[in-house]
């Protein structure tokens, strides 16, 4: 949900957002990423490498943070850095909570610190720095004149001659 946000301030809180970490979530992320590491999509291949479950890989993560800085920020935002790190893990069945605080406002540019928890822990913790540009000035509008509100004249078509029986040779 996008809020169109106001000026940014420092120390002004994003509203949270929950995201339900699904098993189709985190394969069609690494598929859509073109990640084909076997711990993103086959269960088995992860367990035999230390992981309980398959896990979500850092590019569907930036996506997700991506998203939460331009959802509060409106569509004018423009991401400028994203710099995250990953801790713990997110598997599916667990949800991630991705909080933010503006730490630094300059002009129309600010930093966001994030950081996205699970049952685990954090699951990603960074900093975004988005632009989010004024909006530009309402057009002017021109008054009317009384040409711009004539009609177009309504042509019709001549009437075709009559072809009844007396009308014809």
């Amino acid at each position: 949900m996008t809020t169109e946000a106001g000026p940014a301030r420092v120390g002004d809180a994003l509203a949270p957002l929950e995201i339900e970490i699904t098993r189709t979530l985190v394969v069609a992320g690494a598929i859509a990423s073109r990640d084909y590491q076997d711990v993103h999509h086959d269960a088995e291949a992860a367990r035999q490498k230390g992981s309980p479950d398959i896990f979500m890989n850092i590019l569907t993560t930036n996506g997700l943070v991506g998203r939460y800085i331009t959802d509060h920020f409106g569509s004018r935002a423009v991401l400028r850095k994203v710099a995250i790190r990953l801790g713990a893990p997110n598997h599916p069945g667990d949800t991630m909570v991705l909080t933010g605080v503006v730490e630094d406002v300059r002009g129309d540019t600010a930093t966001v610190r994030v950081v996205g928890a699970n049952s685990l822990g954090n699951h990603v913790t960074g900093t975004v720095t988005v632009r989010v540009p004024t909006p530009a000035p309402a057009p002017t509008s021109m008054p009317r004149t009384t040409a711009d509100a004539t009609p177009e004249p309504i042509v019709t078509p001549p009437e075709a001659p009559a072809t009844t029986p007396e009308a014809r040779p």
